[in-house]
């Protein structure tokens, strides 16, 4: 039989998270080189969107696009409906990767692989949902819509999906602009890389 995992922001850190803002500059990945660690946690701050993968039960991972929200101690915050399967997905098996996307082209990915749980911390949730609108609309909502966003979060039985990444996987942005660029048009591997790795001196 399976547990809820549930977990608050004040059992592990002793203190409320607060969230980033809503960044007017999102990161660009560099297209020669590969992202160096504290690149590779700014890409994921400063973006807004992401792919939501989580084992099923059978067939291959289930995958949806979803708004996030970071938050200052590093977690990824999502709200979603606790009916839905990515919370049951998570309530099961709290291992999931948010494939976290670019919004310019050529386009890159970073895919975040977390430790995720269930909060039960419904004010936080509703400042997810109240981030994820701005996020959505790129204008913050007014303090005094928070009771209308808490009651449609209650209506919909909203839950905080909470996210604590622990490693890192990146493809640099490459594209052909002109069909004769093929021969000068290189590939390279990368490597997952654990979320707090620090930046090495050769690297700077």
């Amino acid at each position: 039989m399976s547990t809820t995992n549930e977990t608050t922001s004040q059992d592990r850190d002793g203190a409320s998270v607060r969230l980033l803002p809503l960044s007017k500059d999102p990161f660009q990945a560099p297209t020669d080189r590969d992202m160096l660690p504290s690149e590779r946690r700014r890409f994921v701050e400063t973006h807004r969107t992401c792919v939501f993968g989580y084992g099923r039960r059978s067939d291959g991972p289930a995958m949806s696009v979803v708004y996030y929200v970071p938050a200052e101690n590093g977690d990824l915050l999502v709200a979603t409906m606790g009916e839905r399967a990515k919370a049951k997905a998570v309530a099961r098996n709290g291992k999931v990767s948010l494939c976290v996307l670019d919004e310019t082209w050529p386009f890159a990915y970073l895919q975040v692989y977390c430790d995720a749980a269930i909060d039960p911390d419904g004010e936080t949730l509703v400042d997810v949902m109240m981030a994820v609108a701005e996020r959505m609309s790129g204008e913050a909502l007014a303090a005094e819509l928070r009771p209308m966003v808490k009651a449609m979060g209650e209506e919909e039985g909203r839950v905080l999906v909470r996210c604590r990444p622990y490693s890192t996987f990146v493809t640099p942005p490459r594209h052909l602009h002109r069909n004769d660029q093929e021969e000068r048009l290189t590939h390279w591997v990368s490597a997952s890389m654990s979320w707090d790795a620090a930046d090495t001196p050769d690297e700077g």
